[in-house]
């Protein structure tokens, strides 16, 4: 780093994105600063301030403290993130934070994602199954992740109160898409504009929640990696984005369908910690602060979530070459509160683990 490279980051949120953003930051030497409340994950490893991330005057007063910004959720209001020192900029993240918006965009960079309309009321609900079909899914256009948000309409008779249980809010109806395989591509742009890809991950989902991530993909090919690297080369460069940048795609025949980006480190990315080269963390923080971007070079690894209940020490070490990050979260049904990291070759134990931490799939 050069005297003119900023060395102090803040992070707007501190939960466990946060927290190995700071655990990579301390091997570059980098200071963190989050903006979060007590106990929040980050707190274990680096400074957090409490920050109200919905009053645009705190988090200016935050910004303040760090000579560059970034985020760990998309989910703060672009508004509250406009004239800020921040990486990704304020529009990347509008648009990523907005389904709609989201979609369009992904249309004007000629990228096919799965049909859609939007939702405004019940009656624009009927309107748009009509057009689109059934079954379908409805999403707010703000707010979801993790399953949360949306609602799997399989006929008709779901329509009447569709609109309602999920608040009346601006929502998207998206037609159903028959996927061979789910999976994601994550890629780092640097401040000059130079880019780096790590290879396509293949990615399980239950309940609208991420369960296992695997690289390489099994299905991958080198067209379908160049595909994707286009596409997110077209994406970042139309954004001017800097920062580590994942986007969700859905297989189709040998082509990727695009579904959602995240304008920040992603959870399909945890399996970097161990097998690039460069973690999507640590590549994160080297783009946005202007730094010579890591190799992403990789082994065949694979990554579990550990969604509600964290396994013991004990229970963990029993198992060679496996990888334990514990959160520090209170355990609650449907939270994430850990990952798991196994070399891909280890097929007998990830399987056991799997079935230890998805027993719902089980039988």
């Amino acid at each position: 780093m050069n005297d003119v490279t900023p060395k102090r980051v803040g992070v707007l949120g501190a939960g466990q994105l946060a927290l190995m953003l700071a655990e990579a930051a301390k091997t570059l030497g980098i200071a963190v600063v989050c903006a979060g409340q007590r106990g929040d994950c980050a707190e274990r490893v680096a400074e957090v301030v409490v920050v109200d991330l919905d009053d645009p005057i705190q988090v200016a007063a935050f910004a303040g403290r760090a000579d560059v910004v970034t985020i760990e959720s998309e989910n703060i209001h672009a508004s509250v993130l406009t004239g800020l020192n921040l990486a990704p900029n304020a529009h990347a993240i509008g648009i990523a934070q907005d389904r709609l918006l989201e979609k369009r965009f992904f249309e004007q960079c000629g990228i096919g994602c799965a049909p859609f309309l939007p939702v405004d009321s019940a009656e624009d609900l009927q309107s748009a199954a009509k057009l689109l079909g059934l079954p379908a899914i409805l999403k707010t256009r703000r707010m979801g992740y993790d399953g949360k948000g949306q609602i799997r309409l399989q006929s008709s008779e779901g329509l009447p109160t569709a609109f309602a249980e999920l608040g009346g809010v601006p929502c998207i109806l998206e037609g159903m898409v028959r996927f061979d395989a789910e999976v994601s591509l994550i890629a780092a742009r640097g401040r000059a504009g130079e880019i780096v890809f790590y290879p396509l991950i293949e990615n399980v989902h239950r309940d609208g929640i991420l369960r296992r991530s695997t690289v390489p993909f099994a299905g991958a090919t080198d067209a379908l990696q160049q595909q994707g690297e286009a596409y997110l080369r077209r994406i970042l460069e139309e954004l001017d984005y800097v920062g580590v940048l994942a986007v969700e795609f859905f297989v189709v025949g040998g082509k990727l369908l695009a579904n959602e980006m995240a304008p920040r480190v992603h959870n399909s990315g945890h399996w970097t910690i161990e097998g690039a080269k460069t973690s999507q963390f640590e590549n994160h923080l080297r783009a946005i602060l202007g730094m010579e971007l890591g190799s992403t070079e990789s082994v065949p690894t694979v990554m579990l979530n550990c969604i509600g209940e964290m396994p013991s020490e004990q229970e963990t070490s029993a198992t060679p070459g496996l990888h334990r990050h514990d959160y520090g979260k209170a355990g609650r049904p449907g939270r994430k509160v850990g990952h798991l990291t196994l070399a891909a070759g280890e097929g007998e134990a990830i399987g056991q683990w799997y079935a230890r931490l998805n027993p719902e799939d089980q039988g």
